[in-house]
Formats: C-alpha cells, sequence, structure tokens
C-alpha cells in the first residue's frame, strides 16, 4: 500500500511529535513517531550493554531483539521483548545515545524500512522526524520542516519531562539539544535539512494549535487548487 503521507521534519525540541499527532487527529490519520523507533534502538542497546559506536555489534542487538510499533490512542506504542518502553524512550541518557545509532548508515538503512513497512499498513500517515521528507517518504504529499530557538526547544523539553514526573538540568537538556543538532546537521547520511519543496514554519512564538492550523490551511488549499 501506498500511503498518502504528511512528512514533518526538524531538529529536537522543536514540538514535531505534538503538532504531528494533532495533525494526525484532524485529518484521522496515523500518527509515526520515527524518533522512537530510534530511541528504541538505542535502549535496547544500551540494556545489552554493547559500544553504541559498533554498529555490527547493534545490528547483532536488533536482530536479537523484538520490537513492536503499534497506534494505540492517537500515539505510538513501543514494546520492546514484550516490555512497555514508551516513556522510558524518553530519558536524557537515552536521548544523549541516540545520536550513535543515527549517525550510522546501516542503522539508518534498517530503521528506514522498519518505518516504510509500518507506513504501509495504513492509508492514511503523518509522519515526523529528521529525514522522513528527503529519505524515508521523498514523494510525500506534503512536507513541512519546522524550526525553533534553541534555548525554547530545551524549555519545552524540559517542562514535557516535568509532566512526566521527571526532573532533569535545564542546562543539561540545553546542551543535549546543541550536541544533537550538530550530530543531525553534519551526519554524511539523512542529514537534517529542508526537503526542496517543505514548506518552513519558525514555532518560536506560536503554539501547537497555531502551526497545526497554518498545516490545515496550506493542505485545504492545495487540494482546493487540485
Amino acid at each position: 500500500m501506498n500511503p498518502w503521507m504528511i512528512t514533518i521534519d526538524g531538529p529536537a525540541g522543536v514540538g514535531k511529535s505534538t503538532v504531528a499527532r494533532m495533525l494526525a487527529q484532524k485529518l484521522g490519520a496515523v500518527f509515526l513517531d520515527t524518533g522512537a523507533t530510534y530511541r528504541a534502538v538505542t535502549l535496547a542497546a544500551m540494556q545489552a550493554n554493547i559500544d553504541l559506536t559498533n554498529p555490527l555489534a547493534v545490528l547483532e542487538v536488533m536482530d536479537d531483539t523484538e520490537f513492536a510499533f503499534f497506534h494505540e490512542d492517537d500515539k505510538l506504542k513501543v514494546v520492546i521483548d514484550g516490555q512497555d518502553a514508551t516513556m522510558t524512550l524518553r530519558l536524557p541518557q537515552v536521548t544523549e545515545k541516540v545520536k550513535y545509532i543515527a549517525s550510522q548508515p546501516k542503522l539508518r538503512a534498517e530503521l528506514v524500512r522498519l518505518q516504510q513497512d509500518f507506513a504501509a499498513q495504513f492509508e492514511k500517515v503523518v509522519t515526523e522526524g529528521r529525514d522522513q521528507g528527503t529519505i524515508v517518504f521523498p514523494n510525500a504529499e506534503f512536507k513541512f520542516f519546522l524550526t525553533a530557538d534553541p534555548q525554547e526547544r530545551a524549555h519545552r523539553r524540559h517542562e514535557e519531562l516535568k509532566a512526566a514526573g521527571k526532573e532533569v538540568d535545564f542546562e543539561t537538556l540545553n546542551r543535549q539539544i546543541v550536541e544533537r543538532d550538530a550530530s543531525d546537521i553534519n551526519r554524511t547520511v539523512g542529514p537534517l535539512k529542508p526537503a526542496a519543496d517543505a514548506i518552513v514554519i519558525d514555532t518560536t512564538t506560536i503554539d501547537a494549535q497555531t502551526v497545526v492550523n497554518k498545516m490545515l490551511g496550506i493542505i485545504k488549499t492545495k487540494d482546493k487548487s487540485d
């Protein structure tokens, strides 16, 4: 199946997941949180106590681990070897290590395939990540790229973790976001950048609902012109 796709790319903490989930609800689509797939592999490798910079060792962990990604109540639920890992994936210690998985071409290729297989199950999908419009779904009907000031992004992630009952140092989060940006932008495979035909939206001073409204307006305008 070739689903009707909307891709939302952008750096960490820019609001991609929130916006993608809200947009999917409005459109009656499935939401694919691709960051969760990278975090799941990172967490599994950490739990196996292997060198995350060794792609062959990580591939072995992937082969030996049962990952399940499914849509439940408008969220992507992640189960690793039968255990619900959906919340654990968001811990800062996992966030800090994701770059090792994301920078390895062999691992990215496996995760791209996994994301494409997941999307192929559904008729309509809203997906978010860093290379969704450029690499994973280059033929998507609509492509958006979100940006925001790094400190604002760190603040949003800090509030998100506090709401989940996790106390994390703000400066640590800010440093992690800056480091992750540099890693995502400079990697040789699937670097963070807007697709040539993506619509860029700066979310620094606007809330998620405003972003969703902008997207819906663009989608409706194009649908009418077609």
